[in-house]
């Protein structure tokens, strides 16, 4: 089993009942059900409309567009026309760059992500920096069989599920125009150069 925990050192504290029993790509396809209880536990700091709860601390720029379930934290700054397809929890302090798109995936604190980017159905680490027009790949377009396996310490573990994007751990850095592969496992403190393409399992 992968710990997320291992990943991401704060982890527990956004999701303390999925720390030990729950698998990174499991806890991507029930986020939208995880993020609707959380949702119900947020005090008064934060503005909720319908599935949308936005912390009154955060800057959000003209022309971003939040669709289905989103919580932004504290301090999050989003920037012109980013696109955010829910299920989405951004941490504190989080920068997402103008023309970004997000989908269902957990950044963590302090993690910035350029402009221009991709990042679908990941969990990001804390301190993370993308830059510009780097991607979080989710689906193996180019395969007749979408389903995606991970590699973890040597070994191949089917994640029974047609998209799941990267485990990113914290303290890492992903150069400009870099792509990580559906399935991508990083450790902490990783270095992903510029136009670097990480495909940790090949296939067909």
């Amino acid at each position: 089993m992968i710990k997320t925990i291992d990943f991401i050192e704060n982890f527990d504290f956004y999701f303390p009942d999925y720390v030990s029993n729950t698998e990174p790509w499991d806890i991507v396809n029930d986020l939208d059900t995880i993020l609707l209880q959380k949702i119900k536990q947020l005090s008064s700091d934060y503005t909720i409309e319908g599935n949308i709860a936005i912390h009154k601390n955060a800057i959000i720029e003209q022309g971003v567009t939040l669709k289905g379930t989103v919580i932004i934290s504290e301090n999050v700054y989003i920037g012109a026309h980013a696109y955010l397809r829910g299920p989405i929890l951004l941490g504190k302090s989080v920068k997402i760059g103008p023309g970004s798109e997000i989908k269902q995936s957990f950044i963590s604190d302090n993690s910035a992500v350029a402009h221009f980017n991709y990042i679908g159905n990941s969990l990001i680490g804390q301190n993370i920096n993308f830059e510009a027009g780097s991607i979080c790949a989710n689906h193996y377009n180019e395969r007749k069989i979408k389903n995606i396996s991970v590699i973890y310490k040597d070994k191949i573990i089917n994640t029974h599920s047609d998209k799941f994007g990267s485990l990113l751990g914290d303290n890492s850095r992903v150069g400009a125009n870099a792509v990580l592969s559906p399935g991508t496992i990083l450790e902490k403190n990783t270095i992903v150069k510029r136009l670097q393409l990480i495909e940790q399992l090949a296939g067909e």
